[in-house]
């Protein structure tokens, strides 16, 4: 009998919905129909919870081929979680443009400046350039409370969001003339791609 049957079985004799059992175990309802119907498995915590509260040992509750997968997603899904959480911190570290002079003033100066003090640029273009800055920044404080939050879908989403919006500041800094926030912006984008690349 596999771990999800066992589960539904044990659940049942004790006449709790599954609801109530994911009350008695911290867990979200979700959680608990996610393992019921054979779509997940908990992590080791939530199995020795399980063992605890129906009084049967891991071995009955699981067998051991099923221990390793639910030992390989709950490392897949805490290597997601990392991800997500270095992704959204470099987001955020975006907001260093608004500060560091990296900005050139205009055809007429030499001098870089930082982003709210450039006065070479219509104010139209300071404009789009501190919105792409703080939309990127705003971006990344999302992906790193959703990542908190453990929400996994919503941290893929954010995560793709996020490599959009930095390929954008790349291809607009650039096209701008203001190859130091643009490289500022690539260097990102390529420690993001590496790290999204590297979990697929």
């Amino acid at each position: 009998m596999e771990f999800s049957e066992k589960l539904q079985e044990l659940r049942k004799a004790r006449s709790l919905t599954q609801e109530e059992l994911a009350e008695a175990l911290y867990v979200s309802r979700t959680a608990v129909s996610k393992w019921e119907s054979g779509r997940g498995y908990p992590s080791i915590d939530s199995l020795k919870e399980l063992s605890r509260f129906f009084s049967v040992s891991i071995d009955e509750l699981i067998c051991p081929d099923e221990i390793i997968a639910a030992a390989a997603d709950e490392k897949r899904a805490f290597a997601d979680r990392y991800r997500s959480l270095i992704c959204g911190a470099l987001d955020v570290l975006l907001a260093v443009l608004l500060f560091v002079p990296a900005f050139g003033n205009g055809a007429d100066s030499t001098a870089t400046v930082a982003l709210f003090d450039l006065a070479g640029v219509s104010p139209w273009l300071k404009s789009v350039f501190v919105a792409l800055v703080c939309i990127i920044v705003l971006e990344g404080a999302c992906s790193l409370v959703v990542a908190n939050l453990d929400k996994p879908t919503w941290s893929k989403r954010l995560l793709a969001v996020g490599m959009i919006l930095s390929v954008v500041a790349v291809a607009v800094f650039i096209a701008c003339r203001q190859p130091y926030a643009g490289i500022i912006c690539f260097a990102l984008l390529v420690i993001k791609g590496f790290l999204v690349f590297q979990g697929k």
